[in-house]
C-alpha cells in the first residue's frame, strides 16, 4: 500500500471524498454499474493528467497513466459483452472492487505530482518515487490474484496478452528514482549549504537554477513556491522531513530570488492587497455572520489575544485560556509571560480545554454557526513545536532586507508599499529577525511612509514598525527616531485606513511597555485624546489596543492630568458598559484614582460608581478586583463626598462580602479592606450587623489581609492586555 503520509497530506489539503478509500457500496449487486463506474473513474484520471503535466516525477507518472489506460482497456472489453456482464465470477468481481481503490489511490498520488510546489516536489523526490513503488506493488498483487483465466470470455486476445506482459514487467520492476530530479535536489541543498556559509549565490547562479532548471519564471511564481512550503510546515508540525527550520531557510531563499531576479513588479501590490482582503472577508476562523454580531459572542468564547472565537481553546500554566493559534504564535516569538496577567509562564505546555471547547460547539450549533475545529484538537499538545530560525534563513534574510532598504531608499512607490509589506512579514516572527532589521536601517525608511498618501504602503509601514517594537532594544531605535513618534500617531489621528489606526495604537501599547516612554507618549499631541476617541467609536479589535495603551500609559503618575484634560478618564468610564474592555478599563480606572486629582475626576462622574458597582456583581474575576480596587481608592482619595456615594450605594455590602469568599487573592483582600472602610465611617444607622458577622469571619479566615488599617499594598492590577503582532 502507498505510504499513509501521502495519503494523509492530500487529505489535510484537498479533503477527498471517502471514496477514495472504500468500494462503492451502492454498487455492490450492480456489476454493470460498477464496471462503468470503475471505467468514469479510470478515464476522468487519464483525461485530467493529460491537461497538466507534473514538473517533476514525469515518468513515474507517465508509467502509471499507462497501466491505469490499460485497465481501461480492460474495462472496456468486459463491458463488450453485455448480454453475460452479469455472470462474471465473484472472485473477478472482487478484484474490481479492489480496483476501484487502487485506482482512487493512484488519483491522489498523481494529483499530488501534479499540483504539488516544484520545491516540494525536489524535497521529496526519494519519498514520492517510494511511493509510485509501493503503489505498482499493489498492481501486480492485483494481477496477481486475478483470475484471468475466468475472464478469457469476456476479453479479447489483445487485451490478454498485454496484461500478461504487464504482470511480467511489474515481477523485474524496481524502485526508479529520476536523476534529473535527484541531481536537481542536491543542487537545491548545496545552494542553501552556500547561503548558510555566508556566501550568497549570485544572480547568475539562481537565474539558472530557479527560471531554467525549475521555471519559476516570475515573483507569482516565487509566491506560489512559498505558500506552499509554508502550508506544509503547518499542516505536518513535527513529522515534516526535511525540518520545518530547513524548509523555512528554502523559504528565506526563494524571497530573495523572488526580488533579486524578479524586482518589484508594479501589479503586486494590487494582487497582494486583493488577497489580503479577500482572506479578511474569510475570516478563517468565524464567518461573516459572526464578524458581523462581534459583540454578541460570549466573552468567555473569544480570544482574548485575536478577539475571534476560539476554536482549539487550550490553557497555558497561568490557568488562562487561549486559542491554540495566537497563544502559539506568542510564545513562538520569545515571549515567556502570560500575554493576559503578566506572570512568568512556568511551563509552556498547551492543555486543552475541553469544557469550554464543549460549551463553544453548543453555542455554535445552537445559533447556526459553522465550527471547524482544527484537525487536532482536543489533543494534548507538548511546547509550541516552533522551528528555531536555520543559520541560512538568517542569512538569506539578511540579503533580502538589503535589497528591501534598497528599494525603500530609491525605489518607485509601489515598489515602496511592496518592501514595506516584506519587512513587516519578515518581522512577525522571531527576535533574531526583529534585531538585525532595524539595526539594518529600516525605521527611518519606515517612518518616511507613514506620511504616504497611499493606503497600503502606510498600512504596511506601521505594521511593520509594531512587529519591529515588539523586540525591546527595538523600542528605543524607534523612540529616537526623530519625528518617528508624531507620526505613528499622525495615523492614529488620522490614518488611512481602520487597520492603519488600530496598529498605531497597538505600537502605542508596545512602546509604552518601557517607563520612561509613558510621559514621552502622552505628551505627544493628539496621542491620548485619540486614544479616548478610538476607545469610544472604534472596531472591538480598535477598542481593545486603546485601551491597552492607555492602561500601561495611566501607570506613570505623570499623565493623570493630562488623561482627565483629553477625555481619557469619561471614555474609560464609558468603556465599563462594554464587556469587550470593561475589565481593562477598570484596571486603567483604578490606578488613576490613586492619584487624588484622578479620584476627585472620577468622583464627579455620576456613572462612575454604578459601573464599577455592576462589574463587581457580573464582571469577570479579573474585571471584579480591578473594581473593587478602584472603588477603595475613590474611598482613600476622592474625599468625604465620593465615599459617602460608594459606601451607600445599593447591594454593594452584600457585593463585598461575595468577594471576600469567591473572588481572586487580591480580591478578597481588597474587599476586605473597603469593608474596614465601612466600620471606620461607623455605619451602624444602615443595619450592617449581619454584614459585620459575615465580614469578621471573612477576615478571621483570610490571613492575606494583612493590617487593614494602613490599607492595601500598592500592588500593580492585574487586567487583560493584548496586542496583536501582526495582520494577516
Amino acid at each position: 500500500m502507498a505510504s499513509a503520509a501521502i495519503f494523509s497530506s492530500l487529505r489535510r489539503s484537498r479533503s477527498p471524498s471517502l471514496d477514495a478509500f472504500l468500494a462503492p457500496v451502492h454498487l455492490e449487486n450492480d456489476v454493470a454499474g460498477l464496471l462503468k463506474t470503475l471505467t468514469t473513474v479510470a478515464s476522468d484520471l487519464i483525461n485530467s493528467f493529460s491537461d497538466k503535466t507534473p514538473s517533476f516525477q514525469k515518468k513515474n507518472s507517465r508509467s502509471l497513466i499507462r497501466k491505469v489506460d490499460l485497465f481501461v482497456l480492460l474495462l472496456d472489453s468486459v463491458q463488450q459483452q453485455n448480454a453475460v456482464v452479469s455472470n462474471l465470477p465473484s472472485t473477478v468481481v472482487l478484484c474490481f472492487k479492489e480496483l476501484y481503490l487502487l485506482l482512487y489511490r493512484s488519483k491522489i498520488l498523481l494529483d499530488y505530482v501534479t499540483h504539488s510546489s516544484k520545491f516540494w516536489l525536489l524535497l521529496q523526490n526519494p519519498s514520492i518515487s517510494g511511493h509510485f513503488y509501493d503503489l505498482n506493488q499493489e498492481i501486480a498483487t492485483l494481477l496477481d490474484v486475478l483470475p484471468i483465466n475466468e475472464l478469457s470470455c469476456f476479453i479479447n486476445k489483445d487485451v490478454r496478452e498485454q496484461i500478461d506482459l504487464l504482470k511480467t514487467q511489474l515481477v523485474r520492476d524496481k524502485l526508479f528514482i529520476d536523476q534529473r530530479d535527484e541531481s536537481l535536489r542536491l543542487k537545491l541543498f548545496g545552494l542553501l549549504n552556500e547561503i548558510r556559509s555566508g556566501k550568497i549565490p549570485d544572480f547568475d547562479q539562481f537565474y539558472e537554477f530557479m527560471v531554467k532548471e525549475l521555471g519559476v519564471c516570475d515573483s507569482r511564481g516565487c509566491r506560489v513556491e512559498i505558500e506552499y512550503l509554508e502550508e506544509q510546515i503547518v499542516n505536518h508540525e513535527s513529522d515534516l522531513e526535511p525540518s520545518a527550520s530547513v524548509i523555512g531557510g528554502f523559504i528565506a531563499m526563494i524571497r530573495y530570488c523572488r526580488f533579486l531576479l524578479f524586482g518589484f513588479e508594479e501589479d503586486e501590490v494590487e494582487i497582494a492587497f486583493g488577497k489580503r482582503l479577500k482572506r479578511g472577508k474569510k475570516r478563517g476562523l468565524i464567518s461573516k455572520e459572526i464578524a458581523d454580531t462581534f459583540i454578541t459572542i460570549p466573552k468567555d468564547f473569544c480570544c482574548p489575544i485575536s478577539l475571534d472565537l476560539m476554536m482549539d481553546p487550550v490553557i497555558i500554566s497561568t490557568g488562562q485560556t487561549f486559542d491554540r493559534g495566537s497563544i502559539s504564535r506568542w510564545i513562538e516569538e520569545g515571549h515567556n509571560s502570560c500575554p493576559k496577567t503578566g506572570q512568568v509562564l512556568v511551563h509552556k505546555k498547551l492543555v486543552p480545554n475541553r469544557a469550554l471547547r464543549n460549551l463553544i460547539v453548543q453555542w455554535c450549533m445552537a445559533h447556526k454557526i459553522p465550527y471547524t475545529p482544527p484537525e487536532n484538537a482536543g489533543l494534548v499538545s507538548e511546547s509550541f513545536p516552533a522551528a528555531p530560525a536555520s543559520r541560512a534563513a538568517v542569512e538569506a534574510n539578511k540579503a533580502t532586507v538589503q535589497l528591501l532598504i534598497e528599494q525603500l531608499e530609491s525605489g518607485s512607490d509601489c515598489g515602496k508599499a511592496i518592501a514595506a509589506r516584506e519587512i513587516r512579514f519578515l518581522a512577525k516572527t522571531g527576535r533574531e529577525n526583529r534585531g538585525f532589521i532595524a539595526e539594518s536601517g529600516v525605521i527611518p525608511h519606515l517612518k518616511v511612509l507613514l506620511s504616504s498618501h497611499s493606503p497600503i504602503a502606510q498600512e504596511n509601514a506601521v505594521t511593520a514598525i509594531l512587529n519591529l517594537s515588539i523586540y525591546d532594544k527595538n523600542k528605543t531605535r524607534i523612540m529616537e527616531e526623530d519625528g518617528c513618534l508624531t507620526s505613528i500617531v499622525n495615523v492614529l489621528k488620522s490614518g488611512h485606513t481602520i487597520e492603519s489606526q488600530e496598529n498605531a495604537a497597538a505600537t502605542l501599547f508596545s512602546l509604552s511597555a518601557v517607563h520612561d516612554y509613558k510621559k514621552q507618549i502622552a505628551d505627544e499631541e493628539g496621542a491620548l485624546l485619540t486614544l479616548a476617541s478610538l476607545l469610544r467609536d472604534g472596531t472591538p479589535r480598535g477598542k481593545k489596543d486603546a485601551v491597552t495603551a492607555l492602561f500601561n500609559l495611566s501607570t506613570h503618575t505623570e499623565n493623570t492630568a493630562k488623561m482627565i484634560e483629553y477625555g481619557v478618564v469619561k471614555a474609560l468610564i464609558e468603556s465599563l458598559e462594554n464587556e469587550t474592555v470593561a475589565e481593562e478599563a477598570a484596571g486603567a480606572l483604578a490606578l488613576i484614582v490613586r492619584q487624588p486629582v484622578g479620584a476627585e475626576a472620577v468622583g464627579t462622574e455620576e456613572k462612575a460608581v454604578v459601573s464599577l458597582i455592576s462589574m463587581m456583581r457580573c464582571g469577570t474575576p479579573r474585571g471584579k478586583e480591578n473594581a473593587v480596587a478602584a472603588l477603595l481608592e475613590l474611598c482613600r482619595r476622592g474625599g468625604a463626598d465620593t465615599t459617602e456615594r460608594v459606601l451607600k450605594a445599593p447591594a454593594l455590602a452584600g457585593l463585598i462580602q461575595s468577594l471576600l469568599f469567591t473572588g481572586t487573592k487580591r480580591a478578597r483582600r481588597k474587599a476586605a479592606s473597603l469593608a474596614r472602610v465601612f466600620q471606620r465611617c461607623h455605619y451602624d444607622s444602615l443595619h450592617y450587623n449581619g454584614l459585620r458577622m459575615g465580614l469578621g469571619y471573612g477576615f478571621a479566615g483570610n490571613s492575606t489581609t494583612g493590617n487593614l488599617e494602613s490599607g492595601f499594598p500598592a500592588e500593580p492590577v492585574s487586567v487583560s492586555m493584548s496586542m496583536s503582532v501582526s495582520v494577516s
